[in-house]
């Protein structure tokens, strides 16, 4: 009886372990944090583009402040993808990549234009993202919250160089 015990209580913990390998596959927070990283890659990218090919101080300064503080929170990011023992991307989406290309191809008050107007797009997708996670529970909730604040600072940022009438320029 014993060993027969044994064999039904092992094909369980098995069955169990595997079941804990899908659901941290579909995981959504485990998604969350690999779409975050990639994100901060593409803003540390994009920022440094924006302080290269800015024509204004201004789009300069947003970029060194992007490079910056996305740094700061992809090093937090990584934290939690190995606390969820999650493989941390080591570049930026395909989609993030194919803005940087497209930016990297403008210059002048063409690039200032595109490129505000891109972070005002991104911040605000990523707002809504990071809101969603944040009421949740976990360590990737608890990143999410503890980055909107800077989320918020870089969106309000953005639509004020998008605003000034030096990147908006004439039409």
């Amino acid at each position: 009886m014993s060993v027969r015990y044994n064999s039904v209580a092992s094909g369980l913990l098995l069955m169990l372990a595997g079941l804990s390998v899908g659901w941290a596959a579909d995981d959504p927070s485990a998604k969350f944090i690999k779409d975050a990283i990639q994100g901060n890659l593409a803003e540390v990218q994009i920022g440094q583009l924006a302080q290269q090919k800015g024509s204004i101080q201004g789009v300069r300064d947003f970029g060194a402040m992007l490079a910056k503080d996305h740094q700061m929170a992809n090093e937090q990011a990584t934290e939690v993808a190995q606390h969820m023992s999650i493989k941390a991307p080591d570049k930026p989406g395909l989609k993030q990549q194919e803005l940087y290309d497209r930016l990297s191809r403008l210059s002048g008050v063409q690039f200032d234009r595109e490129f505000t107007k891109s972070m005002v797009k991104d911040h605000q997708e990523d707002i809504a993202k990071y809101q969603k996670e944040s009421l949740l529970t976990g360590a990737a909730a608890d990143y999410a919250k503890q980055t909107l604040p800077t989320l918020h600072k870089h969106l309000k940022t953005a639509e004020e160089l998008e605003k000034s009438t030096q990147v908006a320029g004439n039409t």
